[in-house]
């Protein structure tokens, strides 16, 4: 008695892949799924979103329409989802810095996703010590994150960027909202890293050019969510009108892709709403035009090196 000629459904790796295609051992890219949520201040569910993303990943054609070719038909390893470490933030955040240092030990290319935005200042942390103080960090957010505490931590999704900020060189885009004491700090320290939404109308693309001209060689991208317009991504825990759309998006990470090296990149709080999988299934691909781009760009696609 065989099993071969069974058809089963797809596994839990991204996209779907087999597991011949998607071992460990041969990847190029390991997706890391961490589902936390604990300090989540307005919608919660953050902590669905990795097996959102995942599951909706699995209806993404491998077909790049942009690039002409299949690019991650083989190559990307998905890991099981990161538990949160019940001592608290802290211990959560270390665990996920091990284990991004541990893919880029492996000479992996690390994806995180979440989950709420504080994890991003784990993998920012193991990158920035791989690549050095020389990296930058490229942020599509509605919020600025800048705050030293919030609900009474630092470790909270609105305090992420303060806490990046002291490591690396910032350059946040898309930002429509922060309070005052995050005004107060952007003018003392003189922070001059922020694209306002507002600043991104127009038929000319020079916001773009902006940001090209404030990263550095080696960037890495952390992308939340509620970045993008909530006509379009309705599903995040913080909602703020004005956003991105898809094209300007994908043309801004074109040209970081092409342009720069990115070493790494998240993909966080996606807060999904049962009955309508739209925004997974935009997040999913998301993921999938970044990687592919990378893995055309770096020559990692059928073998090559």
């Amino acid at each position: 008695m065989s099993l071969d000629n069974v058809h089963f459904k797809a596994g839990y790796n991204f996209l779907g892949l087999a597991e011949e295609d998607s071992s460990y051992e041969d990847a190029r890219a390991v997706i890391i799924p961490v589902p936390y949520d604990s300090t989540t201040s307005y919608r919660a569910g953050t902590r669905e979103g990795p097996f959102a993303i995942l599951t909706a990943s699995r209806q993404v054609e491998l077909y790049d329409l942009d690039l002409q070719c299949e690019p991650l038909s083989r190559g990307v390893h998905t890991l099981p989802e990161l538990e949160p470490d019940m001592q608290g933030p802290a211990a959560t955040l270390q665990n996920i810095e091990t284990a991004v240092k541990a893919v880029l030990a492996d000479g992996k290319f690390p994806v995180m996703l979440g989950g709420e935005h504080s994890i991003s200042s784990a993998p920012i942390k193991a990158v920035r010590d791989k690549y050095g103080a020389g990296l930058s960090v490229l942020q599509l957010d509605a919020h600025s994150d800048l705050r030293d505490t919030y609900e009474n931590t630092p470790y909270n999704h609105a305090a992420v960027m303060r806490r990046v900020i002291d490591l690396v060189k910032l350059t946040q885009v898309g930002i429509r909202n922060t309070c005052r004491d995050e005004m107060e700090f952007i003018k003392k320290s003189g922070h001059d890293g922020i694209i306002w939404a507002s600043e991104m109308t127009g038929p000319d693309n020079a916001w773009i050019d902006r940001v090209m001209s404030r990263l550095t060689d080696n960037v890495y991208v952390t992308v939340d969510l509620d970045a993008f317009d909530p006509s379009i991504m309705p599903a995040t825990g913080t909602p703020e009108p004005g956003g991105m759309l898809w094209y300007p998006t994908l043309q801004l990470l074109n040209r970081v892709i092409d342009e720069k090296n990115v070493v790494g990149f998240d993909v966080v709080e996606l807060c999904p709403i049962p009955g309508n999988v739209a925004p997974d299934f935009l997040a999913a691909k998301l993921v999938f035009k970044m990687l592919g781009r990378i893995f055309k760009k770096n020559g990692w696609i059928g073998g090559e090196d």
